[in-house]
């Protein structure tokens, strides 16, 4: 295919993943932004003030870049496992196949869907968060890249959950068991500072940890990981991950059958 052609197909892949979740946006942007509004209410000020400080921010502070990352991850995520597997199920992917669209502008096209609706509803949920706290922002680029390339790396985990898929059930077992508990053991509403060393120790086990201390560093200027470090991680899952996305594409008998 000429480069135009292929920009043509990874337009067309991308428009169709956008249209897909803003279609149905009741479904979509707005259950995401009332449940993390609700955090808001109930942590922010209803607990909060009970808890206190926390690094030296009150606790609504604290919990709003947790939070925030936390829709991105799991929207990102729910968005391409979704949507491949619908087209798995619906029998469209073999045409997808054996069209001559390269394998990497169809992974590229369905993970940029992801990205884009994992960052609008951080957006969203950022907006949200305005409501109960002064969003502060330390180190704008730290922000923006960590938050994109949250998005690119569950937007992949999300594919590669999809390609595995056997029913809609399969697709809610990882988000379900791994996802979530990672999610809420990522210091979302907590530092690691406050636990036994030992648990310190494996909570550094958690990949969330990294990202959510990344993004909260870039807002407020604090973290307990090391943000280099945090980076490197991320960005060599991405590679990993979207290398191992491609070999599914072009040997996968579970897309083919």
């Amino acid at each position: 295919m000429s480069f135009q052609e292929q920009r043509i197909a990874f337009t067309t892949i991308v428009v169709k993943e956008v249209r897909r979740f803003t279609r149905i946006w009741l479904q979509t942007l707005l259950p995401p932004a009332i449940t993390i509004a609700l955090y808001f209410v109930i942590f922010g000020t209803l607990i909060g003030p009970r808890i206190g400080e926390m690094s030296g921010f009150s606790y609504i502070e604290f919990v709003v870049p947790g939070l925030i990352m936390m829709s991105v991850i799991t929207n990102s995520y729910s968005n391409v496992v979704s949507s491949f597997y619908g087209t798995k199920f619906q029998r469209s992917v073999e045409e997808l196949l054996v069209s001559p669209v390269p394998n990497y502008i169809i992974l590229t096209g369905y993970v940029v869907g992801g990205v884009a609706r994992g960052l609008a509803v951080g957006l969203i949920v950022t907006c949200l968060s305005l409501f109960f706290t002064d969003l502060q922002v330390s180190h704008v680029v730290i922000t923006v890249a960590i938050v994109f390339l949250t998005a690119v790396l569950f937007s992949l985990a999300g594919f590669i959950n999809a390609v595995y898929a056997n029913s809609f059930d399969d697709i809610s077992i990882v988000p379900t068991f791994v996802l979530t508990p990672l999610t809420y053991l990522g210091g979302v509403f907590y530092s690691i500072s406050m636990l036994p060393e030992f648990w310190q120790g494996v909570s550094q086990a958690n990949p969330i940890l990294y990202m959510v201390n990344t993004f909260r560093y870039g807002l407020l200027g604090v973290s307990d990981i090391n943000v280099a470090w945090a980076f490197t991680m991320v960005i060599g899952f991405c590679i990993l991950l979207y290398s191992y996305s491609l070999y599914l594409l072009g040997h996968a008998k579970k897309l083919r059958n």
